[in-house]
């Protein structure tokens, strides 16, 4: 089968296409240094030609309220126009657990239209709610900064690997169309804030993490469970500990850093 992954070369994107040629799919990565562009619709036409499944992970490269709004109704509406034309049977995209409890924030408002235009199509649609991913952890600390401190909401939220992100997006592109929602998480619950701080341990990056009843998240509020799937959600299977493990098993030595700094200078 032929699935057409839109934002394939990205961290989600990639992961998918790999697990996908695994199985034995012909899984095409699309994005703009691929010669798709899903703002303009260039090579939209051609790379959809015989495509069964689209999925789309792609991100807007600007969080600004206006920008990200004009990313995702502008990439939608092309790719759902050109899937049309090009007789694609399952459009797959990916989202956030919340998002539809999160729209004070600008960047959610943006995944709300996003997924309101899915809705309104007339394509078979699967669209996935996420949870939020380990390995952004450490960014959601570079963008909670207030005083020098890192504010986090003191809810919780039940975070899992990109890996298993990709696995639970591929099992829902092979199947057949939900038009809904399928949520996934990761197989443990947390504090943010106390899992932030231990992101930020296992990194020894020295930052305070202040638990703030009063901190928000991409500019909105929470609730207790705002971030939390639901009962019937599908769950990875990696938990916090082992993927740290992994995490830190890839940083490369001082040594290692220090000797490729030299032979980078030398060249």
């Amino acid at each position: 089968m032929k699935i057409v992954v839109i934002g394939g070369t990205g961290l989600i994107g990639s992961k998918l296409v790999n697990k996908l040629r695994e199985q034995g799919h012909e899984a095409v990565a699309a994005a703009p240094n691929t010669g798709v562009n899903t703002l303009t619709g260039e090579g939209l036409t051609e790379v959809l030609k015989g495509a069964s499944v689209v999925v789309d992970v792609s991100n807007s490269p600007s969080w600004e309220d206006a920008a990200v709004l004009k990313f995702f109704e502008t990439s939608t509406r092309n790719l759902l126009t050109y899937e049309a034309a090009a007789g694609v049977r399952h459009h797959v995209a990916l989202s956030v657990v919340g998002t539809d409890r999160l729209s004070e924030s600008g960047y959610f408002r943006a995944k709300i239209a996003q997924e309101k235009l899915i809705k309104e199509s007339s394509i078979p649609y699967s669209i996935v709610h996420a949870t939020q991913f380990f390995e952004f952890l450490k960014g959601l600390a570079d963008i909670s900064i207030v005083g020098g401190k890192v504010h986090l909401p003191d809810v919780l939220f039940q975070p899992m690997a990109a890996d298993d992100v990709a696995s639970g997006v591929g099992r829902v592109a092979v199947g057949q169309p939900v038009n809904g929602i399928v949520e996934i998480g990761g197989p443990e619950q947390f504090r943010v804030d106390e899992l932030v701080r231990r992101r930020l341990a296992s990194l020894k990056d020295p930052r305070e993490v202040i638990a703030d009843p009063n901190a928000l998240y991409s500019g909105a509020r929470l609730g207790e469970k705002t971030l939390v799937p639901g009962d019937n959600a599908r769950l990875g299977e990696t938990r916090v500990e082992t993927w740290l493990t992994q995490a830190a098993a890839q940083i490369p030595s001082a040594h290692a850093q220090a000797k490729g700094a030299a032979v980078k200078k030398a060249s």
